[in-house]
């Protein structure tokens, strides 16, 4: 399916595993929302990971083929971390973790951000803040608020409550911040419905054998 026929899917509840769940099967078929460059700068633009600015000022001074380079690199990080992930969930991350975050760090290594002053105003009150700002200099730069969602994934959220999704093809992944930890879907709109029509067909069948 093409991706521009779906918009992306954001159910995870953790912007690192939206990037994980950047390719999924929503219906019956796979769909990847960053198969070539247009679809890494239409995923980045959904997400709000990087400025609307920012992500048209690479497109205008990039090639279409520098940009499908960039989707590939993208595709790659996310498989790599699929792996890191799916190993991992259900459990707290350890310290000896980290010797397997080597590419994320090497990653992040290469970001370029500085620190700035900047004036904010919160219910008419203004005040000052310290604020990131990130150059956009490359187009590899669309890399760096991916890599540092992956890397808050890592250190921000207990892997212990990192699911997948319980529906039979589904491919989603979701950190599950209910009450009680009891989330079993990527939504109920979807697979939750899905298993609840699924087990009813079960109920009616089971109920006309009996009476058999």
């Amino acid at each position: 399916m093409d991706y521009r026929q779906i918009p992306a899917m954001f159910v995870a509840d953790a912007p690192g595993l939206d990037f994980l769940n950047s390719v999924a099967t929503p219906v019956d078929e796979q769909v990847d929302w960053i198969p070539n460059g247009e679809g890494l700068l239409s995923w980045l633009t959904q997400a709000g990971l990087a400025p609307s600015a920012a992500i048209e000022a690479i497109r205008s001074r990039s090639t279409a083929a520098e940009l499908d380079d960039l989707a590939a690199k993208a595709r790659e990080l996310r498989e790599w971390f699929r792996g890191f992930t799916r190993k991992r969930k259900g459990r707290p991350l350890a310290p000896k973790d980290l010797r397997e975050l080597g590419p994320l760090n090497q990653l992040l290594e290469r970001d370029q951000q500085h620190q700035e002053i900047v004036k904010r105003s919160l219910n008419g009150v203004a005040r000052l803040e310290l604020q990131a700002v990130r150059r956009w200099d490359s187009p590899e730069s669309l890399l760096m608020p991916i890599a540092e969602a992956l890397a808050k994934l890592v250190c921000e959220e207990d892997f212990t409550y990192v699911k997948a999704c319980e529906g039979p093809t589904c491919t989603l992944m979701f950190a599950d911040h209910t009450r009680g930890h009891a989330r079993r879907w990527c939504s109920m709109a979807a697979c939750g419905n899905r298993a609840k029509v699924a087990a009813h067909r079960k109920r009616l069948k089971d109920q006309e054998s009996g009476g058999l």
